[in-house]
């Protein structure tokens, strides 16, 4: 018989943490999302409809054209892009809520960077577009994506100031849109899921690299060859891509013949009114598909900004 008081020792917590990484756990928990190519099948994507944020604004405030809007063309012209995106078996998602004074948020690209782990939300470098993210933030929420990174502080960053060259590397740009701290909370993100981050900076003439830059395929891709600086043109063809200069300024400009949208590889979604272009394109293999966005352009963006990828491959 024991002559004092014996108290039992404490267990151990009986359980051990699950190791997984989150690109592991994202289709189990989260959903079937994930970016890391301009290329790859397009599977997924977020877009804002044209609102009431369109029917009355002030141009000059919010960089539109001066050319008046047709609005309800605007709408059918929209409706017109989700629809090649869902005949080639893309799932469209839309930003349904947003501010009436952002007649900018039908360019949803510009509002989230997507990853193979989730999205970025952004941090509009304009005035005239803050606060548009919030409503972007709900929609992600609403369906299930994952946000990994807001961008805070005295950051900046739009989603058009980055674009994958491949799964391990990734350019970003400086410029008026995105500044040196939303650059490097950005590149942070990237470089924690081992990607070789590439600075470009942004020319004072252009806000976004799908200006000027855009790959058609794995192997090829267009670009205003005096606005891409050279080490970023040397990176691309030791990385075997085949470097297609824009032709025509007019059409870059007038038609945004850069700002295509890569329904996979070798086939892209473009802009009419960009013939030389598409005849470049073409002949190096890429299958090429027109269509008419006239009003959209008057905002001064094409396919490309108003496409946020939300899952691709």
């Amino acid at each position: 018989m024991r002559d004092y008081f014996d108290i039992d020792a404490i267990p151990g917590e009986r359980w051990f943490p699950k190791e997984t990484g989150f690109t592991e756990d994202l289709p189990l928990y989260w959903g079937d999302w994930g970016v890391s190519s301009e290329v790859d099948t397009l599977r997924a994507v977020l877009m804002r409809r044209p609102g009431r944020e369109v029917e009355s604004f002030d141009a000059a405030a919010v960089r539109f054209s001066d050319e008046p809007i047709d609005v309800e063309l605007m709408r059918q012209q929209h409706d017109a892009v989700a629809d090649v995106y869902r005949q080639n078996g893309v799932k469209v998602y839309y930003v349904e809520e947003q501010r009436e004074d952002r007649p900018n948020a039908v360019f949803c690209r510009d509002l989230l960077f997507m990853t193979p782990e989730g999205a970025i939300l952004t941090r509009p470098g304009m005035a005239a577009r803050r606060g548009e993210e919030r409503y972007v933030a709900k929609a992600l929420s609403d369906i299930g994506v994952p946000i990994i990174k807001t961008v805070s502080g005295d950051g900046f960053f739009e989603g058009a100031n980055a674009m994958w060259v491949d799964r391990h590397t990734c350019v970003v740009s400086t410029g008026s849109r995105c500044n040196r701290s939303g650059f490097e909370q950005v590149r942070t993100e990237l470089e924690r899921m081992d990607v070789a981050v590439y600075h470009m900076q942004q020319p004072y003439s252009n806000i976004h690299i799908d200006g000027i830059m855009n790959p058609a395929s794995n192997e090829a891709i267009m670009v205003h060859a005096s606005q891409v600086p050279y080490d970023i043109i040397d990176m691309l063809k030791k990385k075997g891509f085949k470097i297609l200069e824009v032709p025509s300024q007019t059409e870059l400009r007038e038609h945004f013949s850069c700002n295509f949208v890569a329904l996979e590889p070798g086939r892209v979604l473009m802009p009419e009114g960009s013939p030389r272009a598409q005849e470049l394109l073409e002949k190096n293999g890429i299958q090429v598909e027109t269509i008419n966005i006239s009003e959209i352009i008057k905002g001064k963006g094409a396919l490309h900004c108003i496409t946020a990828f939300l899952k691709r491959g």
